[in-house]
C-alpha cells in the first residue's frame, strides 16, 4: 500500500533528521552566522583586509544554515501531508518523488555535516594490537579485525591487509589494514582508542569470565612530499613475510620494517611480493604516522595540555557478552544490546554518535 511505503520512508529518515538536528543544536553555525553576517553587513566592510576570508566563511555557513532548515521544513511538512492525503492515492502518488528526493538530501546533508574536517575524505591506515592477556587479548584483536573487515564491505571501502603478527595460540598480536574509499578516515576516527571485552573465555577449561583489552589506531594517509623524512634518520630490516602465501613467502625477505629513529615510530608492510612495493607502503604508513605526530604536538601545544600515555584501563568502548550482552561508548553513552551485531561490522550508531558529539 502506497502509504505504508511512504510512511516507511519517512520512518528511515527519522534518524538521520535527528542526527543532523544534533549536530546543529551543539555546534556554533548558528551563532557564527549571525556574527558573520552582522560583520559583512557592517559599514565599511569592503575595506577590510580579511573580507575574502570572512565573506568564503559568511557564505559557507550560510549555506549549511539554508540547506538544514529546507530539509528539517520539508521533512515536517511532508509528515503532515502524508497525514493530510491518507486517503487521496492521486495526492500521494505526487508525494512519492519528494519523499524519495528527501531521502537522498537527508543522507548527503548529514554526511556534509558530520565529515566537515580536512582529512575526513582521506584513505586511512588502521592499526589493531592485542594488550597485556597473551591469547585472550589475541584472540579479541583478531574479532576487532574481524569487525572492520566487515563494517568496510557494508560501506563499500577496499580494505587492504598490510601486515599481521599471528598469536602463538589463537589470534593476533597485531594488525594493520588500509582502507580506501571516500571518507574512510573521517568513518573510523571515532574507533581510535583502547577496546575492551567481556565474556566467557573459549580458552579457560574453567569456563571464567575474562577481561581483555586491544588498542586501535587510525591515522589518515598523507601526501608524503608534505612530510619531510630524511634517509639517514631511517632503519630498514627486510625479513620473510608470514602468514598464507606458499613458497614465495618462505623464500624471499620482502616483508619490510622501517624503524624512524628520532621518533621511534616503527612502521613494516608484508603484503606485496615484492620488497619494493612493500617499502613504498611502509613510506606511506610512516609519513601519515609522522604528519599525526606533528599535529597531535601541535594540539597539545595549544591547548596546553599535558601528554598522557594511554593506559590499558581508560577504554573508549566496552564489549560485554557475559553476564549480559552490551556494547557501551563511553565517551557517547551510545549503547547496543546486540553485540554480535556490532561484531559483525554494524558500527555506524556508534560512529554517528561520536561524530554529533566530537565532530
Amino acid at each position: 500500500m502506497l502509504l505504508e511505503e511512504l510512511r516507511e520512508i519517512l520512518k528511515n529518515i527519522e534518524p538521520d533528521i535527528n542526527a543532523i538536528t544534533d549536530f546543529w543544536q551543539n555546534s556554533n553555525n548558528q551563532e557564527n552566522f549571525v556574527t558573520l553576517d552582522k560583520e559583512v553587513n557592517q559599514e565599511g566592510f569592503w575595506q577590510n583586509p580579511k573580507r575574502t576570508e570572512i565573506l568564503k566563511e559568511h557564505v559557507f555557513i550560510k549555506n549549511l544554515k539554508e540547506n538544514y532548515e529546507s530539509i528539517i521544513n520539508n521533512y515536517n511538512e511532508n509528515k503532515e501531508l502524508l497525514e493530510l492525503f491518507k486517503e487521496n492515492e492521486q495526492e500521494l502518488l505526487k508525494l512519492k518523488p519528494e519523499i524519495n528526493s528527501l531521502l537522498n538530501k537527508t543522507r548527503k546533508f548529514k554526511l556534509e555535516l558530520l565529515l566537515n574536517k580536512p582529512d575526513d575524505k582521506s584513505n586511512c591506515f588502521l592499526s589493531i594490537n592485542s594488550g597485556a592477556g597473551g591469547t585472550e587479548s589475541q584472540d579479541w584483536a583478531s574479532m576487532l579485525l574481524r569487525m572492520y573487515t566487515r563494517f568496510c564491505e557494508r560501506e563499500n571501502f577496499k580494505v587492504e591487509l598490510l601486515d599481521s603478527q599471528s598469536g602463538e595460540e589463537a589470534g593476533i598480536k597485531s594488525a594493520t589494514l588500509y582502507i580506501t574509499g571516500e571518507n574512510a578516515y573521517g568513518f573510523l576516527k571515532s574507533e581510535n582508542g583502547i577496546h575492551r571485552l567481556v565474556r566467557i573465555s573459549p580458552f579457560d577449561a574453567n569456563k571464567r569470565r575474562h577481561t581483555s583489552f586491544a588498542a586501535v589506531s587510525i591515522t589518515p594517509e598523507v601526501e608524503e612530499e608534505n612530510i619531510e623524512i630524511n634517509e639517514i634518520d631511517l632503519k630498514i630490516d627486510t625479513f620473510k613475510a608470514g602468514g598464507a602465501g606458499g613458497q614465495h613467502v618462505n623464500k624471499t625477505e620482502s616483508a619490510i620494517r622501517i624503524t624512524h629513529i628520532p621518533t621511534g615510530i616503527v612502521v613494516q608492510c608484508q603484503s606485496q611480493r615484492s620488497q619494493g612495493q612493500n617499502k613504498q607502503t611502509a613510506m606511506k604508513m610512516l609519513a601519515a604516522k609522522l604528519a599525526e605526530k606533528q599535529k597531535h604536538e601541535q594540539e597539545l601545544k595549544e591547548k596546553s595540555v599535558e601528554k598522557k600515555k594511554i593506559e590499558w584501563g581508560s577504554q573508549i568502548r566496552s564489549y560485554v557478552l557475559h553476564p549480559y550482552k552490551m556494547v557501551k561508548d563511553l565517551r557517547t553513552d551510545c549503547e547496543s544490546p546486540q553485540p554480535d551485531l556490532v561484531l559483525d561490522g554494524n558500527l555506524m550508531e556508534f560512529i554517528e554518535s561520536y561524530l554529533v558529539k566530537f565532530n
